[in-house]
């Protein structure tokens, strides 16, 4: 390889590394809405909240007395919410296999990933931090949200709940392995409906207008697509 080369190579490393792994302390500041429970977008960056993992957004939960109720919209309503108290600031603690920046975040001086599982509204995310392992119990004796009734951990209904929906969805695509569609809408936005989705059945997809079909959600997310009812 000549000098020349090597020092083209050498830059293109350098710009990939820098745009794929932000420094651990990396800040990232400005306008924020809110994507799902535990997702959100700052200043143009999808991040997600570090050490939480908040019910999907067609996810529903048990109260006390066994009634259902949108545990997956309040957890988003929640975050749109805190960010709109004040500025977010989101401190950068890693990147994950889908692309998105993996943060502590707050709004308004308030540490939005805490708040989150101390109301019931996240699950303490242990795979990856014991960091809210005491709030998520704290939330747990108070019976506060996801608390108090039933609930299916966000990852068992990602693996499991949505799998079993994905399973008895046969419109007759021919897509029964990768079922999500990935629609754009008139105002150009990106979304996509999992067959639990009350929009599925009567939203289309027609591939050469750039739609397309996803077999799970982190693959549409990472591709760009945001889920249907997300805020902005």
């Amino acid at each position: 390889m000549s000098r020349a080369s090597s020092a083209l190579f050498a830059t293109l490393v350098s710009a990939w590394v820098s745009a794929v792994a932000p420094p651990a302390a990396a800040e990232i500041a400005g306008p924020a809405f809110a994507i799902d429970g535990d997702t959100l977008d700052v200043a143009g960056r999808r991040i997600r909240l570090f050490g939480i993992d908040a019910p999907e957004s067609d996810q529903t939960c048990r109260d006390a007395e066994g009634a259902e109720w949108a545990c997956g919209t309040a957890a988003t309503d929640r975050l749109a919410a805190l960010l709109a108290t004040g500025d977010v600031v989101c401190d950068a603690r890693d990147r994950d296999k889908y692309g998105r920046i993996v943060a502590d975040c707050s709004a308004g001086g308030t540490h939005i990933n805490a708040t989150l599982v101390s109301e019931g509204l996240a699950w303490a995310y242990a795979r990856f931090s014991m960091e809210h392992v005491e709030a998520e119990d704290r939330a747990r004796a108070e019976k506060v949200g996801i608390w108090q009734g039933q609930a299916e951990a966000a990852w068992e209904f990602r693996s499991g709940g949505w799998s079993a929906a994905a399973a008895v969805t046969d419109d007759g695509s021919g897509h029964e392995e990768c079922p999500i569609k990935g629609n754009i809408n008139a105002k150009g936005e990106r979304i996509y409906h999992t067959p639990s989705s009350p929009w599925y059945s009567r939203t289309s997809v027609n591939e050469s207008k750039g739609q397309r079909w996803f077999c799970d959600v982190a693959e549409a997310e990472a591709a760009g697509w945001r889920p249907v009812g997300g805020t902005r």
